[in-house]
């Protein structure tokens, strides 16, 4: 099978049951994406899906055959990080590191639904323009609410996610 990871073409042939989690780590070897509950709860498996964050954990590989897959490691290098790894470095947005993969695509995922227009189960209107999502404490957290961390970092992840909102990135 043909799969576009991290903007690149590779193969695979993964068991026809094995989640797109299953296909990155074990037979891909990228393991920047965790395994945290593996029923979808916490986020930790978090993955930019042609534009939209998924739960890598819930949907089979052969599903994304022809889909665009972006991971933590496609998002930027130690040399060269995207603006919100940087915002989370800055911030101290992490602590155990191992929820910070899936927290930084679904950021990342995120904030281009706000710039979409999308509004969450808390933005205070929803008709209308809605190209002016205020991102407040409550709609960060009600739109990364499917991230769980367990060291509680919240507050600087929010900081991070504002930052990089404010900048435009």
């Amino acid at each position: 099978m043909h799969f576009t990871i991290n903007g690149k073409a590779r193969e695979a042939e993964p068991d026809i049951r094995a989640s797109l989690l299953d296909l990155l780590r074990e037979h891909l070897g990228l393991t920047g994406t965790k395994k945290g509950c593996d029923h979808g709860q916490c986020g930790a498996c978090t993955v930019i899906v042609n534009g939209r964050r998924i739960n890598s954990c819930l949907t089979l590989a052969v599903m994304h055959q022809d889909d665009d897959i972006l991971t933590i490691e496609g998002l930027g290098s130690a040399d060269d990080l995207h603006p919100m790894q940087a915002a989370f470095v800055q911030h101290d947005g992490f602590q155990c590191g191992y929820c910070t993969p899936g927290q930084i695509c679904s950021a990342v995922a995120m904030l281009d639904e706000v710039k979409m227009g999308w509004p969450s189960h808390v933005t205070g209107h929803v008709s209308g323009d809605l190209t002016d999502i205020a991102l407040t404490d409550a709609e960060i957290s009600e739109r990364m609410s499917g991230n769980l961390c367990r060291c509680s970092a919240y507050p600087n992840i929010v900081d991070a996610i504002r930052d990089v909102a404010k900048a435009g990135a």
